[in-house]
């Protein structure tokens, strides 16, 4: 009975090795789930860069109850993270002085960092451009403010961004990245070459601000509106679409009801005599679009950009009068 009773116990030890390591793999890459932390979502997976995500799931650990989705959804809404090309992400100041991924205030990063010593890993002294610095210096920040425990979340997040418009944005993010979905990156087919090109012409200015009746920087704006963005993006592959989200759902043919909207398709709210809002499809019932004043050009589904979703348009490689 003896060799049984060291093989049952060597198969115990194995178990028990065999639970650390998935615990582990787990923790790496978003936490275990439940009050410790959730997991990646696929569209957490396909959008977030792998060295974002490593920073914010071990940034989190520093706050008890602070999800590590939650610093993932302030770097995409801030800056994409990391990825938009906007003043002050990777050098200089923003137009409200604000710098870096996580788009700190240099006396609020400086006070975080007088308070708490970040982890090693980042930049000597710190910065709020190395991805490191900037992400761990937003979680103590968080727990400062009522995320530790999760207290009280909103108002930790209302003091980093005094909007409530922000707060419901983090959050919202926050949910997709914990929740299985689509990814917001381009899915599916291109119509045509001209989709291809505004596409990614739009995903380029994620992070610009919502400006009425803005044209983006290359016309001298700091952002643009909704129907600004689409009409630039398109004007990339040659395509002239009219100025107003009106105009350019009159312009534009209308694809029939229950076809889905594909990469380029123009998606519009309202209705046919009132569109007040237009969106550029990423395919997989996700678009990119410049919300309203307050906000940035951000990726959102279809529902989240609009209630009163009208229909979608394909601008052709023509004129568009």
């Amino acid at each position: 009975m003896a060799p049984l009773g060291i093989v049952a116990a060597g198969l115990l030890l194995l178990l028990v090795l065999l639970a650390s390591i998935i615990s582990g793999v787990f923790t790496a890459f978003g936490g275990s789930p439940g009050p410790t932390g959730s997991r990646p979502s696929t569209s957490a997976l396909a959008d977030i860069p792998p060295a974002y995500l490593a920073q914010y799931t071990a940034a989190a650990r520093t706050c008890p109850g602070l999800d590590w989705s939650v610093l993932a959804a302030i770097g995409k809404v801030e800056t994409d993270h990391g990825r938009a090309a906007l003043p002050g992400v990777r050098s200089g100041a923003n137009q409200a002085g604000a710098q870096g991924p996580m788009q700190f205030l240099p006396t609020t990063f400086a006070e975080v960092t007088s308070r708490h010593r970040l982890p090693e890993g980042g930049a000597r002294p710190p910065s709020p451009y190395n991805v490191h610095d900037a992400v761990h210096a937003a979680a103590a920040y968080l727990c400062d403010h009522g995320a530790r425990g999760n207290r009280n979340l909103r108002a930790a997040l209302y003091t980093y961004n005094h909007a409530s418009w922000y707060v419901a944005d983090v959050l919202a993010q926050a949910a997709r990245y914990r929740t299985t979905g689509p990814s917001p990156a381009p899915t599916g087919r291109y119509p045509a070459p001209a989709a291809l090109a505004a596409v990614t012409y739009a995903r380029s200015q994620l992070g610009l601000p919502y400006q009425w009746g803005g044209n983006g920087p290359s016309h001298g704006d700091t952002g643009f509106d909704c129907s600004g963005l689409t009409q630039a993006a398109y004007a990339t592959a040659g395509v002239r679409l009219p100025r107003t989200a009106q105009a350019q759902y009159d312009a534009s043919p209308q694809l029939p009801a229950g076809t889905d909207p594909l990469p380029g398709d123009l998606v519009f709210y309202g209705t046919p005599g009132r569109v007040h809002h237009v969106a550029l499809s990423l395919g997989g019932g996700y678009v990119i679009h410049a919300p309203h004043p307050g906000a940035r050009i951000r990726t959102a589904t279809l529902r989240e950009a609009g209630t009163d979703l009208l229909g979608w348009t394909r601008p052709t490689a023509r004129t568009v009068r």
